[in-house]
């Protein structure tokens, strides 16, 4: 039973692990290949939009 156990942590950790991977290899191939030179151009905009708003929760030390 506890090898059970053990196989199927061991598995369950490969698979999320291997999702999590592919991911973030699929997200930086898309970027490099198909992002275009323009690949910052829509966290610009929205910095430019949110230019002047006011910071919501927390304390400032």
């Amino acid at each position: 039973m506890a090898g059970y156990i053990f196989d199927l942590i061991v598995a369950a950790g490969l698979i999320i692990g291997i999702t999590a991977l592919n991911g973030i290899i699929t997200n930086g191939i898309g970027e490099k290949f198909f992002g275009g030179k323009q690949h910052s151009d829509i966290s610009d905009h929205s910095s430019r939009i949110q230019e002047g708003w006011n910071e919501v929760g927390g304390k400032k030390s």
